[in-house]
């Protein structure tokens, strides 16, 4: 028997329908974009489901898309010191094939924690994760000063990181 969520899976996969929550639903991912090591038990608990309902829902989720991937969150502080660093980045040449160069060097340094494409007077925002603030610098310098193609970019140091995350809001019902 399809439930309903897989159902809705399978449409959204098949026919890019997009996947509509219900308030159950919202209720569950939120508390999974909390804590996503929760058992199935629990979690039911929370949403007022069977742990069998729960897994079935998260099994819809994955199918569909909605959950794309799941990690372990690790505390910077625990594992040593750690120096982040913001750097924007300005392209020289704006041609499809050195933008697809730039991403693919981003997607293949470790120590890009993230990058994003902008709109505006610069091309991309990178998060770096170093161990040092000469450490980030040689990177900034690897990454950014050896591609011919990067016209400026400037490396800013987080002092303090006040909010991070990858939440999704998801609206109330």
């Amino acid at each position: 028997m399809v439930t309903p969520i897989e159902n809705r899976a399978a449409v959204t996969q098949n026919h890019c329908v997009p996947f509509v929550p219900d308030a159950v639903d919202r209720r569950l991912l939120r508390l999974l974009q909390e804590d996503a090591g929760r058992t199935l038990r629990e979690l039911g608990e929370l949403v007022g489901l069977s742990p069998s309902a729960v897994q079935r829902r998260i099994r819809g989720y994955r199918a569909a898309g909605v959950v794309a991937r799941e990690v372990a969150v690790l505390d910077p502080a625990a594992l040593g010191p750690t120096t982040l660093a913001v750097v924007l980045v300005t392209l020289d040449h704006e041609s499809a094939e050195h933008h697809a160069a730039f991403r693919t060097r981003m997607r293949h340094e470790p120590r890009v924690q993230q990058c994003y494409d902008l709109a505006g007077q610069w091309d991309y925002v990178v998060v770096l994760v170093t161990d040092s603030l000469a450490e980030c610098r040689a990177l900034s310098d690897r990454l950014f000063l050896g591609d011919g193609n990067v016209r400026r970019y400037d490396t800013l140091p987080v002092l303090d990181p006040v909010k991070t995350g990858l939440t999704v809001p998801l609206p109330e019902p």
